[in-house]
């Protein structure tokens, strides 16, 4: 009878130990529109800077025609897989590494449509690497705002 006693308590001790413990997060889906026009002017991913964090899912997607998404190889986690979407498709970015991911719309790249996904935090050093990085004018602008939502 004594040892059912103990055994009910460590059971149910167990029990309050694993309803207390903090969940793991789950990991979001986020969405990113691709489009012709938005509130930052024309030829824009909205939203353009995006906060995420190691494992969320980040969607592309092709509000107008003629876009893609990819990420740029000069503002990569290292480690972190390149991505390139196919035209008017969306491109599917699943982030695992903490760092700065670039995104561009290859055709529009030079008229400024570049996006930023910080995951996790940065390190100062990195944040001034991807400040470094050199971009076309309208993309330079556009990405300059970006990096000052940093935190």
């Amino acid at each position: 009878m004594e040892s059912d006693v103990i055994h009910l308590r460590l059971s149910a001790g167990l029990a309050a130990a694993l309803l207390l413990s903090p969940l793991p997060a789950a990991a979001k889906d986020i969405v990113v529109h691709m489009k012709n026009q938005g509130a930052d002017g024309a030829m824009v991913f909205e939203p353009s800077f995006v906060k995420a964090a190691p494992g969320d899912t980040i969607h592309f997607k092709p509000t107008d025609a003629s876009h893609n998404a990819e990420t740029m190889a000069n503002m990569l986690p290292a480690g972190a897989t390149p991505v390139k979407g196919a035209m008017n498709k969306e491109m599917v970015l699943t982030v695992a590494k903490p760092g700065l991911y670039g995104i561009k719309c290859m055709p529009h790249y030079s008229m400024g449509m570049v996006a930023l996904v910080q995951v996790g935090k940065v390190s100062a050093a990195d944040l001034a690497a991807a400040k470094a990085v050199k971009l076309p004018p309208f993309a330079a602008k556009r990405m300059t705002a970006a990096l000052a939502k940093v935190k």
